[in-house]
């Protein structure tokens, strides 16, 4: 068995109208596409796949959390996730994911894997710039952190206000100089 075969969904055999699938997702999900950046998670994936006579209506719900490095202090903390996704899955002639709400699938398919589709709503909904909750709040605690704010412009100022470098005096003396 393959290991996202749990995310095939058969709708030639499901009777028309509303149907629920509901999905834990675990970092083993994402090592199946080789994405490293989560340290763990636990994302609840709710679907609700409508079938009707001549196409298909899913609509994804993410709720839950990723764990994952900070940018700024590479202190690791949990991102909440909350997103959403619809999609309208037609019939037609060939495969066709050119528009990213409509699927085409051809006229003998049987079957839908949303593994793709999970992936993709959890790995978007994730913002570009990671900061810790702490940062923000000044709660977090670390040594890089530390480190970034004794080499911050300011500080190098005020440290070095009285003692000036004597090359920067020479250079000065250029500019006035003239």
């Amino acid at each position: 068995m393959k290991p996202l075969d749990e995310y095939n969904i058969p709708f030639v055999g499901l009777k028309e109208g509303e149907h629920i699938f509901d999905y834990d997702i675990k970092k083993t999900f994402f090592d199946c596409f080789e994405y490293d950046e989560f340290n763990d998670s636990s994302v609840n994936i709710l679907l609700v796949f409508v079938k009707k006579t001549t196409l298909l209506e899913l609509s994804f719900k993410a709720t839950g959390y990723v764990n994952l490095f900070c940018d700024v202090s590479n202190e690791p903390y949990n991102q909440s996730i909350e997103s959403s996704f619809d999609l309208v899955v037609k019939f037609g002639e060939s495969y066709n994911d050119d528009n990213e709400s409509l699927l085409i699938l051809p006229h003998g398919a049987y079957e839908i894997n949303v593994a793709q589709f999970i992936y993709e709503l959890v790995v978007l909904s994730i913002p570009q710039k990671r900061l810790h909750p702490g940062l923000k709040d000044g709660t977090l605690k670390s040594d890089i952190l530390e480190s970034l704010k004794d080499l911050s412009p300011d500080r190098l100022d005020n440290k070095s206000e009285g003692h000036i470098d004597p090359r920067w005096e020479k250079l000065k003396k250029l500019l006035t100089d003239k």
